[in-house]
């Protein structure tokens, strides 16, 4: 599902990014001061009684999105290499990172506080694992793809023939994954469980994205840029949450089924905020 994305990508124009500091500060601040806090207060309100959801809520929180959200910035005709830019760096940190903030979030922090504590134990080749399956496969394909097929056919073919017979697999692929990721999984909870984590969720989304797309603004970000930065902080990483959540206390943990109701809300959600992006340019 990632490949026809990546495939789109100019990668001779990604340099050009690098150096736009008010777009990457703000996209880094967003996805790793921003979220996982945001994330750590609505698992606590809202699921303050339930701890297996609510420590999967904020192993969500943690796991910022790597891939996924080159699917909605590409339908909301975001800037696609400042999208590969943003996944990229969030691939980085998200290898160092998680485990740090899984122990800040779930230790360190609700110990300041005097809430419960839990302790949160994987390592870094288990990160880097779902990174490379996720990002690092497809990216490379992705990659070979546009070289290979400009060298030999051209940009103007490569673009206007090729792309457009394997764009439409990649929303297709991605609903049929989701719910194949849901039905690993055997749920232990009622559905007003199920509404409780939902509610967060789609709170954390809005606010994410809305926080996001209005601080662009403010800071001048033409709309593409923007779009890219918004999706990139309101998306997450459910693969990775999944198998840490999964890893580290089974299939079938509350912390396990918190994380595949994150994809079945992040889809529809997400995509309608595709339609308040194209409405907002």
């Amino acid at each position: 599902m990632m490949y026809p994305v990546l495939a789109k990508v100019r990668y001779r124009r990604i340099g050009e990014h690098l150096g736009d500091h008010r777009t990457l500060g703000l996209s880094l601040v967003m996805n790793w001061v921003i979220g996982p806090a945001l994330m750590f207060t609505l698992a606590w309100v809202f699921l303050g009684d339930l701890p297996e959801l609510r420590t999967g809520l904020i192993i969500v929180g943690l796991a910022r999105c790597i891939a996924m959200v080159l699917i909605w910035n590409d339908l909301a005709c975001g800037n696609s290499e400042l999208g590969a830019v943003l996944v990229a760096i969030n691939s980085a940190f998200q290898i160092v990172m998680y485990s740090v903030l899984g122990w800040f979030y779930l230790t360190v922090l609700p110990g300041w506080l005097g809430l419960d504590t839990q302790a949160l134990d994987v390592g870094l080749w288990e990160i880097a694992r779902s990174v490379l399956i996720f990002l690092g496969i497809p990216l490379l394909a992705g990659f070979l793809t546009r070289m290979l097929g400009e060298k030999r056919k051209g940009t103007e073919w490569y673009e206007q023939r090729f792309l457009p017979r394997i764009g439409p697999i990649a929303l297709d692929d991605e609903a049929l994954a989701d719910f194949q990721g849901a039905s690993g999984i055997e749920p232990r909870l009622d559905l007003f469980d199920v509404a409780r984590v939902a509610v967060p969720l789609l709170i954390y989304f809005a606010v994410m994205w809305f926080a996001s797309f209005f601080s662009g603004y403010r800071l001048g970000l033409p709309y593409d840029r923007n779009a890219s930065v918004a999706f990139t902080a309101a998306g997450n990483n459910f693969e990775l949450a999944i198998a840490v959540a999964i890893s580290v206390f089974g299939v079938t943990s509350g912390q396990a089924l918190a994380g595949t109701i994150g994809p079945l809300i992040e889809v529809p959600v997400l995509v309608a905020l595709v339609y308040v992006a194209l409405w907002a340019k």
